[in-house]
């Protein structure tokens, strides 16, 4: 195997909580009083162009909760969204260790909306663990898709055989896998390192 020389992580679900998964969308709806299945199909067709920075997270709410008038604010809204992300302190610590040996390229490798990504990279202090944030609202791209993939390695000029690729979705580390990348389906904090440890990535 090639020494791998880049680390491509995901951040919702390996490094935090993910950011507006279904479960905290459900939480939403109960806590907002809003109608579930009306809620969910605005969402779904939304959720691709939010990600990839096509809209903005304002007018995704507009078109998912605030098409009627609601006793609560936008505001009030956005910051129950924000107050979901929660650090999972095990695994970044293991991606600060990495970084700090700096022995490999860290980058960034997720699907977020453009406001949500730049509240966690601040709120969490992720450009201590990144060199590079690959974010699908950046790159108007988003996992599992073989091309955010591509986009990675031309941008990190890295070769898909000196790559790693972190995710907790089996569909998206199926994807890097397709592009000769090696992937990690995250489980926990423990998995994380051992099977670093079995590539040979040294902390």
């Amino acid at each position: 195997m090639t020494k791998a020389t880049a680390l491509f992580c995901d951040i919702g679900g390996v490094l935090l909580t993910n950011a507006w998964g279904k479960e905290s969308r459900r939480k939403a709806a109960e806590v907002y009083h809003l109608d579930w299945s009306e809620f969910e199909a605005l969402h779904e067709p939304l959720m691709p162009m939010l990600e990839e920075g096509r809209i903005s997270l304002d007018d995704y709410l507009d078109r998912t909760v605030f098409h009627s008038s609601r006793a609560f604010s936008k505001e009030e809204f956005r910051r129950f969204i924000f107050s979901q992300s929660q650090p999972h302190p095990e695994s970044i610590e293991i991606l600060l260790r990495l970084a700090q040996s700096k022995r490999y390229l860290l980058a960034c490798l997720n699907n977020e909306s453009l406001e949500l990504n730049l509240f966690r990279i601040e709120r969490f202090g992720l450009r201590e663990l990144f060199s590079v944030f690959l974010s699908s609202c950046f790159l108007g791209l988003r996992k599992p898709g073989e091309a955010i993939y591509r986009k990675a390695l031309q941008v990190t000029q890295r070769a898909p055989a000196e790559s790693v690729f972190i995710d907790d979705r089996e569909e998206n580390v199926e994807g890097a896998r397709r592009c000769g990348m090696s992937a990690i389906h995250y489980r926990d904090a423990n998995q994380l390192r051992r099977e670093l440890g079995a590539m040979g990535i040294e902390m």
